[in-house]
């Protein structure tokens, strides 16, 4: 069940897709929604700018916490508006600590919903984005920049592939899974013929167990970029959620995104829940 989300607040006054769309799926679910705003420590940019003199270092402080103060009362105005149970929350640190404290904050939360990152804060929000993946043991959704915020489960597309990550989106995915008017399980042949499915049948059983109107198909992506090819199926299929596992690589005690994982986070057309 989805009854505890949490999603990241803008500290400035800009449009939120991330933010829209969880207030709708918070309301879908009748969920508890947890509103989680940014404060990057002075003594960070400090670090940074040797030169910078304390009084700078303390107007940068007071910007910053005065930027979050208004994020969450922006936050709590919109709850309240619409009748959620919410409350908001200030994670405070270096830039490079950030994305830990929220993998942390994010493991006591069914769900995490973030945004895609975008041009001006890629790097920042892909620390994040794979921060709370890797490191939540929680399932993550990332929002596209460009989504209307709307939340409709009418069609979800699934990817398989037998292993434990998709098996883990699966399972976390089930509340929406069972919500849709139709699930199509997809397998992707990176080379060879189609195979009509058939990889991803016996998890198709397994979904029709649960009352899943379920159907199995194969992309075959003869060479072509892995997850361009499933965007271009979830377009041509009109899908409203894409369920996927999301892998990462151990290098030392760091992890770091795999290529298809970190493609579809970064150009999805659509809503996408990972797990791993």
């Amino acid at each position: 069940m989805i009854k505890d989300v949490l999603v990241t607040i803008p500290p400035r006054d800009v449009p939120s897709p991330a933010l829209d769309y969880a207030v709708t799926l918070a309301k879908t679910f009748d969920a508890h929604l947890t509103g989680v705003a940014f404060v990057q420590d002075a003594a960070f940019a400090g670090a940074l700018f040797d030169w910078a003199p304390a009084i700078v270092l303390e107007d940068y402080r007071r910007e910053m916490e005065a930027a979050a103060e208004v994020a969450k009362i922006r936050f709590e105005e919109t709850c309240q508006r619409e009748g959620l149970s919410a409350e908001p929350i200030v994670l405070s640190a270096g830039a490079v600590s950030l994305p830990e404290r929220l993998a942390y904050a994010a493991r006591r939360f069914d769900l995490t919903i973030l945004p895609q990152a975008n041009d001006e804060d890629e790097r920042s929000g892909d620390a994040m984005i794979e921060a709370a993946l890797l490191g939540s043991g929680r399932p993550v959704l990332i929002v596209p920049c460009f989504q209307d915020g709307e939340v409709k489960f009418d069609r979800i597309l699934v990817c398989w592939d037998g292993s434990r990550n998709a098996a883990r989106a699966i399972a976390d995915a089930m509340p929406f899974l069972t919500r849709a008017r139709r699930v199509e399980v997809v397998t992707v042949a990176a080379n060879g013929k189609r195979d009509d499915g058939i990889a991803g049948s016996h998890i198709a059983h397994h979904l029709s167990r649960h009352d899943v109107i379920v159907e199995v198909g194969n992309i075959v992506a003869n060479g072509q970029d892995v997850s361009r090819r499933i965007r271009s199926h979830a377009a041509q299929q009109s899908a409203d959620l894409i369920v996927m596992g999301g892998y990462g690589h151990s290098r030392l005690r760091e992890f770091i995104l795999g290529g298809v994982t970190r493609d579809m986070l970064s150009s999805a057309n659509v809503p996408t829940l990972m797990s791993h």
